[in-house]
């Protein structure tokens, strides 16, 4: 987490709570406030919640990259449901939730290979343990990814019906990094970034928003990573 996003997590949190003993939140500009309690113009997609349907439902929520692995729980937790409970594909309805430090691994292979994400990030490959230049969450047998892990990743997971989700407000680190390198104005890196998430990565207003969204759903909630 760079500086600026710290200290705007920091500021803001005392002033939402106004309890005694709470850290003191509070944005570190007003701009960082708006964009905090206000949303922009953008028409978000909550269809995804109508897909819920399933007997076994969970929401995995991946606050820290972990090389992955909060992606692979929720892959290990749907064999696991289908191998002991005998439940069918189609009783399963998990969804993964991407934010706060997480959120390099919403973004396609692409994006992080123009804008340089392994570097910036320091996300490390989850079998070596080294830094990598490849978003762990799209690795497989060919990145030395074993069984059963290398059928856990986004792609796969995603080709299963998993529903994953992105934070938006996480996503303007990876706006201010597109900004940097392209030196291009707000509204243009915003764009860049948005097209740079995986494909099939549903956008939503913050992480929060979509896993109290999937919790309303009947989601069970898992802190994954």
């Amino acid at each position: 987490m760079n500086s600026s996003r710290r200290d705007f997590v920091h500021q803001v949190t005392a002033g939402a709570l106004g309890v005694s003993g709470a850290m003191a939140w509070g944005p570190s500009t007003t701009a960082d406030l708006h964009a905090f309690v206000e949303q922009d113009a953008t028409v978000w997609d909550l269809t995804w919640a109508d897909k819920i349907k399933g007997k076994h439902k969970a929401i995995f929520d991946c606050v820290e990259p972990e090389s992955g692995t909060g992606i692979w729980r929720a892959g290990a937790w749907a064999s696991q449901v289908t191998q002991v409970m005998k439940a069918s594909p189609a009783d399963l309805s998990p969804v993964i939730v991407l934010r706060h430090s997480a959120i390099p691994l919403a973004m396609s292979q692409a994006f992080w290979d123009k804008y340089k994400v392994g570097e910036t990030s320091k996300i490390t490959h989850p079998m070596t343990e080294k830094p990598t230049d490849k978003n762990p969450a799209l690795m497989d047998e060919k990145d030395g990814v074993p069984e059963p892990f290398n059928q856990m990743n986004l792609p796969k997971q995603m080709a299963r019906g998993v529903i994953v989700l992105a934070c938006n407000l996480a996503l303007r680190e990876m706006v201010e990094l597109v900004k940097t390198t392209d030196k291009v104005n707000d509204d243009e890196s915003r764009k860049r970034a948005i097209a740079g998430l995986y494909p099939g990565v549903i956008l939503q207003p913050s992480g929060v928003f979509g896993a109290i969204r999937a919790q309303q759903a009947g989601c069970a909630y898992v802190k994954a990573s």
